[in-house]
């Protein structure tokens, strides 16, 4: 700066460049986070992302990635700036339209002044190039997501914050996009993530995958597992494409449960309707890897074998969470409820116990077996820390079985496939489901359904 010059200070310059109008121009901020119930600075307000392109390249021996990030987005406001989700790693620079923009970091916020404000309704690109060594995030219930080592390369798991740990984005639920993927690593190493593999190509001791996903994805089921792994490719009787990799550490009890997939598959489109995705499969990591199996969309990850009540679980999730999405972290039963009932459903039609059978064992022992079964309603978890607690899962499993009671086994089949269908690819809120669920059945009343086992507190009485 020239001697001569007026000294002003750095946070002032930093608050002009990113939040103020210039003479004539009319626009304001995005916010920096959508105040979700639980995770109040997860996304960003101001825009929508329609795409993301991701060019990355990893040395797992260094455990640095670098990668460039362009975000296809259409304002929803005028803009003079705009956040994204980004923790750790260094941004070299940003771009908008292709002209360099300005930026600045604090926390988990990257904050970019477009050099042309944004009017409403403009669709806009911008570009981000980073790198640095990736972060593994704490959940607030102590489950570790983001970027994860393993003990031959990486995985990067998102629910419900973890993805921006490894790309900048609005990284929240209500804000589905698709995806193109491009990853460079050792040539010996193998990067498996989601939707179709398009492109593979090895030159110079390293080996460049190309990943493109087109239905809609929320960012926390994004993946990309880097490793020494067994690939497989088949297709199921109706030909959808199947994409399996299993560490070889793992490749006979993976192998043994994956051979369960077509007829798990096959049960799951009768009973929840027309899959989703254009195709489908699994990553089996080495047990340990990662403390918990995550429904990735188009193919689920599981730290080592998983048994068929997971894998039940984590392939219903493909209709219920990853193609109908829970529009905020609130509405999170959605996902597990339906899923932990699928465990349910395949019991009863393989010959184990009825649903009612499970509904009854939980209502009578819960507190024995379950010991926070009752401590709040699944509508209503008590924090973050508790998304994945046994309200979410079991009791939500819970209110969709007395849904049951109520409709009648016939219509309730009806809704298993209708709801996922009526709502392919899109966020829904627990305010859209009872309301689809009233409308099934217009002269019973739900009421006590909703007030005492959704939103109740404590054990609700039997009749």
């Amino acid at each position: 700066m020239p001697r001569s010059a007026p000294f002003v200070p750095v946070a002032l310059l930093l608050v002009s460049v990113l939040t103020a109008c210039d003479g004539g121009v009319h626009g304001t901020p995005g916010g920096p986070g959508l105040r979700d119930s639980y995770f109040p600075k997860m996304g960003n307000g101001g825009y929508d992302v329609t795409h993301y392109a991701l060019r990355l390249a990893y040395d797992p021996d260094a455990n640095r990635l670098s990668g460039t990030a362009t975000l296809t987005a259409r304002a929803t406001q005028d803009l003079t700036a705009f956040d994204l989700d980004l923790d750790g790693l260094d941004v070299k620079k940003v771009t908008v339209g292709g002209k360099a923009a300005r930026w600045n970091r604090a926390g988990q916020e990257l904050t970019v002044r477009p050099p042309d404000d944004l009017d409403e309704g403009r669709v806009f690109r911008v570009t981000v190039a980073y790198s640095g060594t990736p972060r593994t995030i704490t959940d607030p219930d102590g489950s570790e997501e983001g970027w994860l080592r393993t003990e031959d390369g990486a995985v990067a798991l998102g629910e419900p914050t973890g993805s921006m740990a490894w790309f900048p984005g609005n990284h929240h639920p209500s804000d589905k996009s698709s995806y193109d993927l491009k990853i460079t690593v050792p040539e010996g190493f193998q990067a498996v993530s989601n939707g179709e593999l398009t492109a593979s190509r090895t030159s110079g001791g390293r080996t460049t995958t190309t990943w493109h996903t087109a239905e809609p994805m929320a960012s926390y089921l994004a993946t990309l597992a880097i490793g020494d792994y067994d690939i497989q490719r088949s297709t199921l009787p109706g030909g959808l494409p199947v994409y399996t990799a299993v560490d070889p550490a793992e490749a006979a009890a993976g192998r043994k449960a994956l051979a369960q997939l077509p007829a798990i598959m096959a049960w799951s489109e009768a009973t929840f309707g027309p899959y989703p995705f254009s195709s489908t499969g699994a990553i089996v990591d080495r047990q340990g890897d990662a403390g918990y199996a995550l429904e990735t969309q188009n193919r689920p990850y599981f730290p080592g074998a998983p048994d068929t009540v997971t894998l039940v679980h984590e392939l219903a999730h493909q209709w219920y969470g990853d193609s109908v999405t829970p529009r905020t972290w609130r509405d999170m039963w959605l996902n597990e409820g339906f899923a932990t009932y699928a465990e349910w459903l395949w019991a009863e039609d393989h010959g184990g116990d009825s649903a009612q059978k499970t509904f009854d064992d939980l209502y009578a022992h819960g507190e024995d077996d379950y010991a926070d079964l009752w401590s709040f309603p699944p509508g209503k978890p008590s924090s973050a820390a508790h998304l994945s607690d046994s309200p979410v899962y079991q009791r939500g499993a819970m209110v969709l079985h007395k849904i049951r009671q109520r409709l009648g086994d016939t219509a309730f089949r009806a809704l298993l496939r209708d709801w996922p269908t009526t709502h392919r690819h899109g966020t829904v809120d627990t305010e859209d489901f009872t309301t689809y669920v009233e409308d099934l059945a217009p002269d019973e009343d739900f009421g006590p359904v909703w007030e005492e086992w959704l939103y109740g507190d404590g054990k609700p009485e039997q009749p």
